[in-house]
């Protein structure tokens, strides 16, 4: 039988699954119900399992006969957003919301097991099944990795449903794919004053103002018109009065781009551009900066395998442009060749329009059926390689 005939028979059992999961988001790090929910789906199945990371959980089906293994996962955290749908399954947790998907994660990776645990006796290896936690704070992904999630691994395949990708299509692309996220902190000392008297001080608001437009230059005098990338500041806080000169001043910012060369390049950019502005002005500045998610990656090979993996679950493969948002899933592709798939939710017809992270984020529940699929089509894929 096929895979996308297996799936069909367990498509209401995901969709019942997501909407519970949907009920009862936790934060990063703090999934404790999600895990045991988790584990207790799992029971069910017969599949043994493990805590990693303390909320994190690392699952195993083994097949009938010996060969490799590939890792497939699902992250299990939401988002500090309050939900604006008036669905029945509405967030029960005040404050909380899946807006960004990972419960479609959690129910297309336990119906996958669901599956695998069916056809284990077809299967040439080991599929391991990692349920991650903080994926939202940039930390699970590590925290997994180093609890020895990869450990043995040979490959790994993850997904993310996606708001922008119409129902029925998935993207595999091969190369850069999600942009790295690093967040970078500039403080400015001046020296504070009367308002009526500023040349006996050094304001550091507009020490600050300034660098905020001097690492405007970063994108488009620096890098290659070629090479996608984002300097942006979110947040600047100086003075406290309207009489008073600034002492201090703080700047906020991130970097995205899609090439870790540059990447490597931003801290030594905008350090030089923060001293050297603040100097013109008498003022001293300092850089913290602070290394998030790498670059996702698609490895060549998973890709090509992956989009014959979506042609035989009847789905279609496209490409898309390059997305500025980030995924810590970047830190696995970092140690073992893998994939990232992007399952298209949207459809019009459904409501299903909003984007990531939105209180009205939802998604065309059909689409958890090819998600399911997708995972254990590939992995079969890998192993018989």
């Amino acid at each position: 039988m096929k895979i996308k005939e297996l799936t069909k028979k367990y498509k209401e059992e995901i969709i019942a699954l997501r909407r519970k999961f949907h009920q009862y988001p936790e934060s990063s790090l703090n999934e404790y119900n999600t895990n045991k929910m988790i584990k207790k789906e799992l029971d069910k199945i017969g599949i043994q399992y493990k805590n990693i990371t303390n909320t994190g959980i690392l699952a195993e089906i083994k097949g009938k006969n010996p060969g490799k293994t590939i890792a497939l996962r699902a992250d299990i955290d939401a988002l500090p957003v309050t939900e604006e749908n008036t669905c029945e399954y509405k967030s029960k947790n005040e404050g909380f919301m899946h807006a960004c998907g990972h419960d479609c994660h959690i129910s297309m990776l336990l119906g996958a097991a669901m599956i695998l645990n069916d056809i284990k006796d077809d299967i040439n290896g080991t599929v391991r099944l990692l349920f991650q936690p903080a994926e939202e704070i940039a930390k699970g992904a590590k925290m997994m990795i180093e609890a020895g999630a990869l450990d043995g691994v040979d490959g790994i395949f993850g997904m993310h449903v996606w708001s922008d990708i119409e129902h029925g299509c998935v993207s595999v692309q091969e190369g850069p794919l999600m942009a790295s996220a690093d967040i970078f902190e500039i403080n400015v000392k001046g020296k504070g004053g009367h308002g009526s008297a500023p040349h006996q001080g050094i304001d550091s608001a507009l020490v600050s103002s300034s660098i905020v437009v001097n690492l405007q230059s970063v994108v488009s005098r620096e890098l290659s018109p070629l090479d996608p990338a984002v300097v942006s500041i979110g947040s600047i806080n100086s003075g406290s009065n309207f009489n008073v000169i600034a002492s201090e001043g703080s700047l906020t910012g991130t970097t995205r781009c899609f090439d870790p060369k540059i990447r490597n390049k931003f801290p030594e950019i905008i350090e030089r551009i923060a001293k050297s502005t603040a100097s013109t002005f008498r003022a001293d500045a300092d850089l913290k900066y602070s290394l998030g998610t790498p670059v996702v990656i698609n490895n060549r090979e998973c890709s090509k395998l992956a989009e014959k993996s979506v042609e035989k679950i009847g789905a279609k493969a496209i490409s898309i442009e390059k997305i500025t948002g980030a995924e810590d899933f970047a830190e696995y592709l970092n140690k073992v060749p893998g994939v990232l798939a992007l399952i298209g939710v949207k459809n019009k017809n459904k409501g299903a329009t909003f984007p990531q992270h939105h209180p009205n984020y939802t998604i065309d529940e059909d689409a958890l059926e090819i998600g399911s699929a997708l995972h254990v089509q590939y992995a079969l894929d890998f192993l018989n390689r």
